[in-house]
């Protein structure tokens, strides 16, 4: 039995006036998620527990199987988790996100989507710079980086109030520096970061291009060492993760997962969709089971960009679940979900802890009859978990209806 998990970040929406009060999942052409619906369950999930912020970690926990409220610690251990960097118990970790800032205005949270070659420079140099003996910056992806404070045991930093950046792009930054006990830490090296990213090299010449520069740090997503059981430990799944967002992969890792790495994942538009369905098929030929995330239509809301967030809707269904259910669609022995981790409305671009659809085909699943996979047709389904990591059980379990 085969079981594989396709997650297109973000792809919940609220209606849009100009899209004649529609969504983008329910204007975007997305036969094969429809198919899925039509043939298949459909029903709606919350992944976002109550109390707790709407971030795509705490989303794809859930969607995993496991309760965040019980073992969430903060998104910058799951991106060290991924860069093989080991947290000791009194340790901290962020996120660390290179951002172009103007006087106090945060203007874009990821530099222009600067790339990996040229942010791993810059991180580097920041390294160089500000980092010590007990703070250390490592590269990541893009504008997705990391910072470690080791032995912090004093500071209460893990308790910080961080704003991601995501969510005050075009605000100012005095109003949303980090606020709390040791939070002048942070401030001081988000301040200093300015004083020497302004002039450097890479950034003179993004200027010459008119693309943004990376000229601020912007630090976030704190968090402790976490502890989760292993995955084939809970269901008995052997798996994998398939993502381009370091995030993922190092959920994928605590939980015992391969990670597959796929050439031309970027995480943003350009993102090799078929490539990792692909990838997602190859490795089901020895796992049981496989977890497939897309981040596009997530930066498209946060780009408030609506034609790419329908382009990466597209996509995401043509490429993605369209592959696989193509290879599966015969076979007997496969059971697949589909469904975005949250909404990232391009009205408010940002995340918000909104139900969103999931859809289940396959093996021991009779159709409802639904006739489309969108927000609107999953109200009418019956098919519901308050408790998101619920989902995970009943899509592995389900027993013929």
């Amino acid at each position: 039995m085969k079981y594989i998990v396709l997650v297109g970040d973000g792809m919940a929406d609220f209606p849009i006036k100009e899209l004649d009060n529609r969504t983008p999942l329910e204007v975007a052409r997305t036969p094969n998620m429809d198919f899925i619906a039509r043939h298949g369950r459909l029903g709606r999930i919350k992944t976002i527990p109550k109390k707790m912020a709407p971030a795509s970690d705490v989303a794809n926990i859930s969607i995993l199987g496991y309760d965040p409220a019980r073992y969430y610690t903060g998104r910058g251990p799951l991106e060290a988790a991924n860069l093989g960097v080991e947290l000791e118990d009194e340790d901290v970790a962020f996120r660390c996100n290179l951002v172009t800032a103007t006087a106090d205005t945060l203007v874009d949270y990821s530099a222009g989507h600067i790339s990996s070659k040229e942010s791993a420079i810059l991180i580097k140099f920041i390294d160089q710079n500000l980092g010590s003996a007990r703070i250390k910056f490592y590269p990541g992806v893009s504008y997705r980086h990391l910072m470690l404070i080791k032995n912090a045991t004093e500071e209460r930093l893990q308790d910080l109030d961080c704003k991601p950046p995501h969510d005050i792009s075009g605000q100012s930054i005095s109003n949303n520096l980090p606020k709390g006990e040791g939070a002048d830490i942070l401030i001081k090296l988000m301040q200093d970061s300015r004083k020497i990213l302004e002039n450097h090299e890479i950034n003179l010449v993004r200027i010459d291009l008119k693309e943004n520069p990376a000229n601020m740090l912007w630090l976030w997503g704190q968090g402790r060492k976490l502890s989760m059981p292993r995955f084939q430990e809970k269901y008995g799944l052997t798996g994998s993760v398939i993502s381009a967002v370091d995030l993922i992969k190092g959920l994928g890792k605590i939980l015992g997962l391969d990670v597959i790495k796929v050439a031309g994942a970027t995480g943003y538009y350009d993102t090799d969709y078929e490539g990792k369905a692909k990838a997602a098929l190859k490795s089901l030929e020895k796992k049981d089971f496989v977890f497939l995330h897309v981040e596009a239509p997530d930066e498209a809301g946060h780009n408030g960009d609506l034609r790419e967030k329908i382009t990466a809707i597209e996509r995401f269904d043509q490429l993605v679940v369209g592959t696989i259910l193509k290879a599966f669609k015969r076979r007997k022995n496969f059971r697949i979900l589909v469904l975005p981790d949250h909404a990232t409305p391009i009205l408010v671009r940002t995340h918000t802890a909104d139900i969103v659809p999931f859809g289940i085909f396959g093996k021991g699943v009779m159709g409802r009859g639904f006739l489309n996979y969108s927000e609107k047709e999953a109200e009418k389904s019956d098919l519901y978990f308050e408790k998101g990591y619920e989902l995970m059980e009943y899509f592995i379990r389900i027993a013929e209806e």
